[in-house]
């Protein structure tokens, strides 16, 4: 059984192969390339380094972001060409007959299939997430916004858990279907819909928030860094902190604030309103996930969708009896 996956699978590995290695070359070349940038940034600006290294993340954002696009879509387009088809063209040419037929049972070559396609699939997005987390941890350093839903999606474990439940989605849309270009397109949909559902309503509540109250001062207006990844919170301004809500202004001492003094400083010039409001001591309350729990979101979120793949397996497994 396993030999036969495998054969069955040769053609879409062959062309996977061929085009990941042509980007695991371009992402080794760029990943040398933005080290000795970096070094010689560095090595030129002395002890302010702040600019040289903006200008170098300004050069290359535009093909880091490309890739880290690419490997957004990467587990639904394994999902729609490796899992859909999986069932679906078996019951579409009628091949189901003589499989099923045989000694092998259908729960052992249903099972059989989505291991080595997961497998294959896993090993395919786990390659690329591991090259372009290589490649792009210069870039990423000068960032500091691993937790940004296209950062946290394309870097280290988290892609290869998306990947294998993609697989397991399609192999049961198939299933359900019974045809592949609908079971193509409905897996496409339901994945992309579950990606930009999990980091906007899942994942800030995997692990509760940190609270902290962060001064509104005129130079905290002015630069609105309150809105952003690194926030100034409680005084001291740390790399990949991920705000998760900033609500209730509120006074250095925890009073609520005079609203009608709030209201009557948003007119006039912008550098006037941010002096206002400065006077009126504010302070956000911010609640925000700390750097240090990256690799804890990153293990929870992969084992929500390893779990929810798990969950698919055992229904396309209760489904095929039917089919």
């Amino acid at each position: 059984m396993t030999w036969l996956a495998w054969r069955q699978l040769r053609a879409q590995l062959l062309v996977t192969g061929v085009a990941l290695a042509v980007l695991a070359a371009y992402l080794v070349v760029l990943g040398i390339e933005l080290r000795d940038g970096h070094h010689d940034a560095v090595a030129s600006c002395g002890d302010a380094c702040g600019p040289a290294l903006r200008s170098l993340q300004s050069r290359y954002q535009g093909r880091v972001q490309l890739l880290d696009a690419l490997l957004v879509v990467t587990p639904a387009l394994l999902g729609m060409f490796w899992g859909a088809p999986l069932v679906a063209r078996e019951l579409e040419t009628g091949t189901h007959r003589l499989v099923w037929n045989q000694s092998v049972s259908r729960h052992r070559w249903l099972a059989v299939r989505l291991a080595v396609v997961c497998a294959a699939a896993a090993a395919v997005t786990g390659l690329f997430s591991l090259l372009l987390t290589w490649a792009a941890s210069p870039y990423d350093a000068i960032a500091a916004d691993r937790f940004t839903a296209l950062l946290f999606g394309t870097r280290n474990v988290v892609p290869v858990a998306y990947t294998c439940c993609a697989v397991v989605l399609g192999a049961l849309m198939g299933l359900v279907l019974r045809r592949t270009v609908p079971a193509m397109a409905l897996t496409a949909l339901l994945f992309a819909a579950v990606q930009i559902a999990v980091p906007t309503a899942v994942r800030p509540h995997l692990v509760a928030p940190v609270h902290g109250s962060q001064a509104m001062t005129a130079d905290t207006i002015r630069n609105l860094s309150f809105l952003g990844d690194q926030a100034d919170v409680e005084g001291l301004r740390a790399p990949d902190i991920w705000v998760v809500s900033n609500s209730r202004l509120l006074t250095a001492d925890g009073r609520t604030v005079d609203l009608d003094r709030y209201h009557g400083c948003l007119s006039g010039q912008f550098d006037a309103m941010a002096q206002c409001l400065a006077a009126l001591d504010l302070h956000v309350d911010v609640a925000y996930q700390p750097g240090e729990r990256y690799w804890r979101f990153q293990w929870l979120e992969s084992l929500l969708f390893l779990g929810a793949g798990l969950a698919l397996a055992g229904l396309a497994m209760w489904r095929i009896r039917a089919a």
